[in-house]
């Protein structure tokens, strides 16, 4: 029996939402996202598409969020089996019926936030699974995926988004992906501190990284027409309390179609699922679970498929789904809103950073 043919467990009854996901609807999705993973453990974002080392954390750790607990780990070694020497991943392999993505990868540039991802996921799969060994495992991979993110901070804080194939590293840091890092910083952290085996010089640099997510926007490239510029230093735990609730407010009307969901880029009509679910888990984040439910009760009549998984996204303009693909990412990105919304223990804690160590700087010390 292959990965793709085991049937997922009855841990779906924790994603139960009232309005939004009934169990049996849960389950559809994570048999979805389960269907499409790979036997060596790679979850690409459909079958016979790509995969690149972020979307394939977001499934992994939906599938924790279901008790596939199995299943995630199998993500989590593919992750520490291909990566390069350098610490880093390619941003995009191959989805191959033999399974030796890493033998021709369609995209090979490093993306530093592809890279840190990693330290969200296996804290979150350790916080779900109380798994030791586990993490003595993945200690290593996590250690030598943000030495290499490391590498490419820039002296004002931000973190160039990449290395280019021939090595050369891009000193342009992205607002969202510099926003991810930071709370892939925080969860590093978090495991050094379970391990007891303190890194003083990555405290420094996630104290940097979110003094310019904070007060230095001029450190970033503009991106400001996308929505996750927007809400990304919220969801990676940048801002918190008023700060946070200042910037969703300023945006809010620019970026959410009342009854629909979230425009990814603020001048096309066009609302996307993973980007309502994201902007679903900041507002959870901010206290703000009934806003948050209604995001996600919005997307569910347009973008969820009859199998369970999840359309991309939505031309309201033309009342056509487009792309017409179903990614395992957007599905996973609903199951961690539904997962946070109803207390998953690993899930808040990774997303609602309360228990997420800081950096070394007074000012983004909560």
């Amino acid at each position: 029996m292959t990965a793709s043919d085991r049937r997922p467990g009855p841990g779906t009854e924790r994603l139960v939402l009232p309005g939004i996901l009934t169990a049996e609807e849960a389950l559809r999705t994570v048999e979805g996202i389960a269907a499409v993973q790979r036997e060596d453990g790679a979850i690409p974002w459909f079958r016979g598409h790509h995969l690149d080392p972020w979307d394939h954390i977001e499934a992994a750790m939906a599938l924790d969020t279901a008790g596939e607990h199995e299943r995630a780990e199998a993500a989590y070694r593919w992750l520490a089996d291909h990566q390069n020497p350098d610490g880093s991943w390619y941003a995009a392999y191959p989805d191959t019926a033999s399974g030796v993505a890493a033998a021709a990868p369609t995209d090979r540039a490093r993306e530093t936030n592809f890279c840190a991802y990693i330290a969200v996921g296996v804290w979150h799969h350790y916080l779900a699974t109380g798994d030791d060994a586990f993490l003595d495992r993945l200690w290593p991979t996590v250690f030598a995926a943000v030495e290499f993110v490391l590498r490419l901070q820039q002296s004002g804080g931000q973190i160039g988004w990449r290395r280019d194939e021939d090595g050369t590293a891009d000193p342009d840091a992205l607002l969202t992906g510099s926003s991810s890092i930071h709370q892939a910083l925080r969860c590093a952290l978090a495991i050094t501190e379970h391990r007891e085996e303190p890194q003083p010089d990555w405290e420094l640099s996630a104290g940097l990284l979110c003094h310019a997510i904070r007060h230095h926007p001029e450190r970033f490239l503009d991106k400001g027409q996308y929505s996750m510029d927007w809400y990304y230093p919220v969801l990676g735990g940048a801002l918190t309390g008023a700060a946070a609730k200042e910037r969703i407010e300023a945006g809010w009307d620019r970026f959410v179609v009342p009854g629909l969901g979230v425009r990814c880029v603020s001048t096309n009509p066009w609302i996307t699922g993973g980007e309502s679910c994201e902007l679903a888990l900041a507002l959870w984040a901010m206290g703000e679970s009934d806003r948050a439910v209604d995001i996600l009760r919005w997307i569910q009549p347009r973008l969820r498929a009859e199998d369970g998984m999840y359309w991309t996204g939505y031309v309201y303009r033309d009342d056509a789904v487009w792309p017409e693909e179903r990614t395992t990412w957007t599905a996973g990105s609903l199951l961690l809103a539904v997962a946070a919304l109803g207390g998953d223990e690993a899930t808040t804690a990774v997303f609602g950073g309360e228990r997420l160590p800081w950096g070394l700087d007074s000012d983004c010390c909560g």
